[in-house]
């Protein structure tokens, strides 16, 4: 089956989706949603695919601090360590952070913070598999795929929206 990309607006600029009528494969943030999509993906014209549909669904009532945790068919591959790191990182609270350590320790590998942040680094699926909410040990931000300021700008909308 072909991937399908929708591109849409959201408060951290345009998302590009990527999937097919059965799960979401893909996220990228702003950075990389302005570049041209892979030669593989074809474009949603008209309706979107189902898996599509729904992610878009869910992260508009996530932006707009409806939503805090997602129920997605997720499609996303990965190493077995990967899945287990993107696994844990669902656990991870709406409108909290954790450091890399204590991410490496939940998934029993407490000296594994470095091959944790890379498999941060990986994560296909960034907002709903949020490894955003990955911190350093001294409580600043770190890397982050969409830059730093979109990281700050997804822990502030979570932060606001629990302060409702």
């Amino acid at each position: 089956m072909t991937a399908n990309y929708y591109d849409f607006h959201t408060p951290i600029g345009t998302l590009r989706l990527v999937g097919d009528e059965s799960a979401i494969d893909r996220i990228e943030l702003p950075n990389r949603a302005a570049k041209a999509p892979d030669a593989a993906w074809e474009a949603a014209d008209g309706d979107l695919p189902a898996a599509l549909a729904e992610t878009k669904r869910q992260l508009e009532e996530y932006f707009a601090g409806e939503r805090r945790e997602f129920d997605l068919a997720l499609g996303a591959g990965g190493t077995d360590f990967q899945q287990r790191v993107w696994a844990e990182l669902r656990r991870i609270p709406f409108g909290e952070t954790i450091s890399y350590g204590e991410l490496a320790a939940r998934i029993g590998n407490p000296s594994g913070s470095r091959a944790v942040g890379q498999a941060n680094g990986a994560n296909p699926l960034p907002v709903v598999v949020p490894c955003h909410r990955v911190i350093g040990h001294d409580g600043k931000l770190g890397g982050y795929g969409g830059g730093l300021p979109t990281k700050q700008a997804l822990l502030d909308l979570e932060r606001k929206a629990l302060a409702r």
